[in-house]
Parts: C-alpha cells; sequence; structure tokens
C-alpha cells in the first residue's frame, strides 16, 4: 500500500545538488583522457607515431578502446598496434587500414 503524507513546499523547489566529487580512479580517467587527446591534437600527418606504454595495472583492450573514442570525439580515424608492452598510435593512411573480417575482391556487394 502507498502511503501519502504533507511535505515541504521547499523540497519541491529545491535546486539541483551540487556535484559529487570524483573519485581517485574517475580523476585518473579524466587526465588520461585529456591525455589521449592531446596526443591525437599532435597528430598531424602520417610520419608522427606516438608509443603508449602501459601499466601492469591497465587493460590493454580497455586503453585501445579509450584511444579509439577520443579519436572518434576528435573527428580523426588513427590506427592502434600492438607494440611491446603497449601500443603505437598514428593517423590512419590506406597502407595502415587492415582488411580484417573482409575478403579480398572487387569490393563489391556479394563478391
Amino acid at each position: 500500500m502507498v502511503t501519502v503524507r504533507k511535505a515541504d513546499p521547499a523540497l519541491m523547489d529545491k535546486g539541483t545538488q551540487r556535484p559529487r566529487e570524483l573519485s581517485p580512479a574517475a580523476r585518473e580517467r579524466e587526465q588520461q583522457q585529456r591525455q589521449f587527446k592531446r596526443l591525437i591534437g599532435q597528430l598531424k600527418g602520417p610520419e608522427q607515431v606516438f608509443e603508449v606504454r602501459l601499466d601492469p595495472a591497465e587493460k590493454p583492450i580497455t586503453i585501445r578502446q579509450r584511444l579509439l573514442r577520443v579519436a572518434a570525439e576528435a573527428h580523426v580515424e588513427i590506427a592502434v598496434r600492438k607494440h611491446g608492452e603497449g601500443f603505437l598510435v598514428g593517423l590512419l593512411t590506406p597502407e595502415r587500414r587492415t582488411n580484417r573480417g573482409r575478403r579480398q575482391g572487387s569490393g563489391g556487394a556479394g563478391a
């Protein structure tokens, strides 16, 4: 059964609550995202390539997805390749594009 009772009208008029403080992990993710934005902003041509090294606690797939997400938000196509204990990041060129999952051929539908 529902209970109904009278309440203070000030509760309805109360503004939004102040934003919660970010956790240390969230602050670290924000800092990492800013770092990735700077990195992608520095990519001006295919001759520029950056190396991203990972901490042992970092998951490679997570970092790769974050890099790709930041690049997509910046409307920049990047190539990310495994290298040692991390990744190499550069602008996507036809030579760097993968054909993974696609058949070789004319490229037409049904080929």
